[in-house]
């Protein structure tokens, strides 16, 4: 008791002045309608910045789970839309006929399955980086299925699984080989990295009567096994002949950002194995692009 005493007799003046401040604030405080809607308005304005804090930060944490959400919502939309390719094809094969079906439409239906994944590790500062991803044969993932982003950027491709993880050639791997065109034009050359810069990747053998521009984008061509027509690599950097002056050596800028990678889309193409049985066995391609 004594040295509660002794506390408050050092503190008193504090204690004193916190009182009379506390009276003053009340009395200036309901001294008139403008004093009290002026402290209201600036009580609110503070609470409602620390409520917006605490959601951000909220908000922050359910990010990875949002995005996986999203990204698994992506998936069943592109399954969707392959099962409504499938319908259209087979009504115009009633109607018109398979011979009059645009040939295009009828190799792309029902041939893609897609799933997700999240990556939970990446390299890219060697010549032979790789991704691993949290999804393996338990949830369908096999080798050889397409990776790309959920915004449908080409990433790599799988190699290799167990049970519970994946992992993904990428694009920044010196072994990575695929085949590429530019938008409106049906010549294609290979796609391959060279090591350098994690944020463009080459073409050669684009042939030298290619329409090429600057800035032009550059998609997958369809002739690889892994990838669908269509799916974005980048854009032309820079572009010249080379030595012999008989096709392109393009640099591209890469379209994904791929030291920023998080969530990718997996696309399983549903006829990869019986091609590539039939080319090995046959002689008609032996070498995977």
């Amino acid at each position: 008791m004594y040295k509660l005493i002794e506390f408050l007799r050092r503190i008193y003046v504090v204690l004193l002045f916190i009182l009379i401040e506390t009276v003053a604030l009340n009395y200036y405080a309901n001294s008139s309608h403008y004093t009290q809607a002026k402290i209201l308005s600036r009580a609110n304005s503070v609470f409602g910045s620390l409520q917006s804090s605490v959601f951000s930060i909220k908000h922050f944490f359910t990010l990875r789970r949002e995005n996986m959400e999203l990204s698994d919502r992506i998936a069943d939309l592109e399954s969707q839309l392959a099962i409504y390719k499938e319908r259209e094809a087979n009504m115009l094969t009633d109607s018109l006929g398979f011979e009059q079906m645009d040939s295009i439409l009828y190799e792309s239906i029902s041939q893609y399955r897609y799933t997700t994944a999240r990556i939970v590790q990446s390299t890219i500062s060697h010549n032979r980086n790789y991704i691993t991803l949290n999804r393996g044969l338990m949830h369908g993932v096999v080798e050889d299925m397409a990776v790309i982003t959920p915004t449908g950027v080409m990433v790599g491709y799988v190699i290799g699984c167990s049970e519970r993880y994946s992992v993904v050639l990428p694009l920044l791997n010196t072994d990575f080989r695929t085949s590429g065109k530019i938008v409106g034009d049906n010549n294609f050359g290979s796609i391959y990295w060279d090591g350098h810069s994690p944020y463009k990747v080459q073409m050669t053998e684009l042939s030298k009567y290619a329409q090429i521009e600057q800035g032009q984008e550059v998609i997958a061509s369809g002739l690889s096994h892994y990838f669908p027509e269509g799916i974005r690599i980048g854009y032309v950097d820079s572009f010249q002949l080379n030595e012999n002056q008989t096709s392109y050596d393009v640099e591209i800028r890469l379209a994904a950002n791929m030291t920023k990678l998080n969530n990718v889309l997996l696309i399983e193409n549903i006829d990869y194995g019986e091609i590539s049985h039939l080319e090995q066995t046959t002689g008609g391609g032996s070498a995977k692009n």
